[in-house]
């Protein structure tokens, strides 16, 4: 089956106090870059403004990074454009098809240009419990219709143009009323050691009743025929993240495999964006997608067998991850930048 429902817009144009994301990372391996695309769109409650949409780009150079930066601007919602079969998405002129990417933005000196392809998969993958997506609790959730893809075409940032051909990367959907109170993200695809591998996870706490709940994470990772996932509310006890400036930290244990390790990057590998709930709250976004990815996989073959070394998992600046905090981390000097419109 197809996975281009899920990249429906849920919006139905009314409601306030909505937000929604479509978003793309991937990397241009042979130069070290990495690049994130994001269409956004909010509808904010009450008196915090008129729904808007907005378009986002950012470029990391790992073996240059004073040349790393972040840019987005903000449109009025009648300049957002969507189509729910075949799904299109359009702000502005740039657009989002199931398997095509193609627009330019320009401001703070810069100017790019992407022109973007690739093959849809055939399967959405759910970061968190089916639950989360079933009922109406949950204040945001994640998925992405395209976890593993392989990008052709091209971006110019510049004036410099990157060709990709068969580039790694992915493809997701975000939408809620409210973004976690706190959360880290990470993707690898192109792991050194096994091309089909592809790690995913997210740790979240949540805010309720004014108290921060621990750290939730949920990870899954596909590796050859096999797929091993912790995103059941019943594998949280074994299952932990931790993040700090340029640094997420991943242990899993089931029943047939554990997995351990971390990504790593530089404070100047990172951009800090910021991000504002439709309640007005503010939140902050560290970014790379020129990170280090390193791990190793044990599995068993029963309950009562131990652990034997699998593989190890690693990649040399082409992880990608972030971390979202209601404070901006203050060892980031680099931001994203809001262009006038």
């Amino acid at each position: 089956m197809s996975s281009e429902k899920n990249n429906r817009m849920v919006w139905d144009r009314n409601k306030r106090g909505h937000y929604e994301v479509w978003y793309s990372t991937f990397n241009h391996r042979a130069t070290a870059t990495g690049f994130w695309i994001r269409y956004t769109l909010e509808s904010p409650l009450g008196d915090h403004g008129e729904p808007y949409c907005q378009l986002w780009f950012a470029f990391f150079d790992a073996r240059h990074p004073e040349r790393n930066f972040g840019i987005n601007r903000k449109f009025p919602v009648t300049e957002l454009a969507v189509s729910e079969d075949p799904f299109s998405l359009e702000i502005a002129g740039a657009f989002m098809r199931h398997g095509e990417l193609k627009g330019q933005l320009s401001g703070d000196t810069h100017e790019v240009t992407w022109d973007l392809a690739f093959k849809p998969t055939l399967f959405t993958h759910r970061h968190l419990p089916d639950a989360v997506y079933s009922g109406k609790w949950a204040d945001s959730r994640v998925l992405s219709p395209n976890l593993m893809i392989y990008i052709n075409g091209e971006v110019t940032v510049d004036g410099e143009i990157y060709e990709l051909d068969g580039e790694p990367g992915c493809q997701s959907h975000v939408w809620g009323r409210k973004h976690a109170h706190a959360h880290a993200w990470s993707h690898c695809n192109a792991f050194r050691e096994d091309p089909t591998a592809c790690l995913e996870s997210t740790t979240v706490r949540l805010k309720r009743a004014g108290l921060v709940t621990p750290p939730m994470t949920f990870v899954s990772l596909y590796l050859g025929s096999e797929v091993y996932h912790f995103n059941r509310f019943a594998t949280l006890p074994l299952t932990r993240g931790s993040w700090e400036t340029g640094l997420y930290e991943l242990k899993a244990t089931g029943r047939r495999m554990k997995l351990q390790g971390e990504l790593r990057c530089r404070p100047e590998d990172l951009i800090t964006t910021p991000y504002v709930d439709p309640d007005g709250e503010p939140s902050f976004c560290h970014n790379t997608e020129v990170g280090d990815a390193s791990f190793t996989v044990w599995t068993r073959r029963s309950l009562r067998a131990p652990f034997r070394q699998l593989c190890r998992l690693t990649a040399h600046r082409t992880a990608h991850f972030e971390y979202m905090t209601r404070s901006p981390d203050g060892f980031i000097s680099r931001r994203h930048v809001t262009v006038p419109g």
